[in-house]
């Protein structure tokens, strides 16, 4: 990884790439409301039936199983919290990582000499990574393998304007950050 930063503040505009990467969540939170008043209303009824036969208990379990359904979506849409910014300004690609309880990485690296790797494995899986000066920051884990190749080429191309756009006068040449 390349110079991990405390948080700091988004980069400034104008920016020539700027992405925003979240984990894909299909249940939206009406949705969530209404699977959990269909597992509620499935478990209630089935520990009624049950309660009629004497098999009283059941009902206590029909309650624990709605109970840990609430339990493991509520998970998992914390989980969902998570994500990472990918930005590009002139002088600066920054990757910032937040993570599901809100804690806040960024890594900087200097646009001039970064590379974008994607490497495909044997299994039809992909990892994109950001290379300069002999290390490496994997990025867009959360995207798919396709939404990741198309990813890699925008950033690529990004990249490559920033590079072949003449510089202002008196910047001079790119300096290694």
């Amino acid at each position: 990884m390349n110079n991990a930063l405390p948080d700091p503040a988004p980069l400034a505009p104008p920016l020539h790439f700027n992405a925003l990467i979240t984990p894909h969540r299909s249940l939206s939170s009406r949705g969530f409301a209404i699977l959990i008043g269909i597992v509620a209303t499935v478990n209630f009824t089935a520990g009624i039936l049950f309660m009629a036969q004497g098999a009283w208990p059941v009902f206590g379990f029909c309650g624990l199983e709605v109970l840990l359904v609430w339990w493991a979506f509520r998970a998992n849409y914390r989980a969902a919290r998570a994500h990472e910014t990918v930005q590009l300004s002139d002088e600066e690609l920054r990757v910032r990582r937040v993570d599901r309880k809100g804690n806040a990485r960024a890594f900087s690296f200097q646009p001039y000499w970064v590379r974008v790797a994607l490497r495909e494995e044997p299994d039809e899986s992909t990892h994109l990574h950001l290379m300069s000066h002999g290390r490496e920051l994997e990025v867009a884990a959360a995207l798919s393998a396709n939404e990741r190749a198309d990813f890699a080429r925008a950033l690529d191309k990004a990249l490559a304007r920033l590079r072949s756009a003449p510089l202002a006068e008196g910047e001079g040449t790119p300096q290694q950050a």
